[in-house]
Formats: structure tokens, sequence, C-alpha cells
């Protein structure tokens, strides 16, 4: 049974595990993650690549939440902070989430950082690494 919103194309077999068919199978299953067409994923990606604050970096995961049901975990690492790859990106291996995609939305927040380190200064921050 299909849902009545437009769902990601399929993967091409053996490239992915993100068992599709089998979320598309139990229609009372959460699939708000079928959302996230190729087209959506671009549109994500840029914005996350654009994020300009460490509010806004907050907002767009409770939105990617609210909206996709995935949530997303942006924190310092457990080891010393050097760089963006320092920055601990979490996200669940859950049906319906492509392999790619759990590759992509990390990528993308690291670039982000990347253009804007202040904001990586404020996610240290927030977790008490530069206070006191």
């Amino acid at each position: 049974m299909q849902p009545s919103f437009p769902v990601r194309v399929e993967c091409p077999p053996g490239a992915c595990t993100c068992q599709r068919e089998l979320l598309l199978g139990q229609p009372e299953a959460d699939q708000r993650i079928l959302r996230l067409t190729r087209e959506e994923e671009k549109k994500l990606l840029e914005r996350l690549e654009r994020i300009s604050s460490l509010s806004d970096l907050e907002q767009m995961l409770l939105r990617i939440e609210q909206q996709l049901g995935v949530a997303i975990v942006v924190a310092p690492g457990s080891n010393e902070v050097r760089t963006m790859r320092g920055i601990h990106i979490e996200m669940p291996d859950m049906p319906g989430l492509c392999r790619k995609t759990r590759q992509s939305i990390p990528a993308a927040i690291r670039k982000g950082l990347e253009r804007q380190p202040e904001i990586a200064w404020a996610l240290l921050d927030a977790h008490d690494l530069f206070g006191m």
C-alpha cells in the first residue's frame, strides 16, 4: 500500500540497507522518513550547509525530527576537539533511512560548521568546554 504523499525512489538492489519495502509494508509504522525524496534531500543538505548560528542548527535539527522522525545528535566528541571531525554527529539507523543519507547529512552539517566556525565554538561552549 503506497502512502498518500510522494515517497523516495527505491535504491538500486544491493546498494542500500534502508529496508524501504519493510516500512512500506507496515501501514502503522512511522513513514515520515519516506517523505525525504532525493530533491528534498538536496534542499535539506544545502540548507544545512548554510547554517548561520547554533540556534539555527538546533532549529533545523528540531524540524528534521518533527517532520521526518529522525533525531540527530550534534555534540563535542569524547576526545579532544581540534577539528570539525571532533564534533560527534549521531544519526539513528532506522528503516527507510538511506545509507547515503546517513552519510550526507552529517557531512553537510560539518560543512556548515567549517564555513561558520563560531557555531562550533558556541556548540563547545554550550557543552561547557570553554566555560567555567
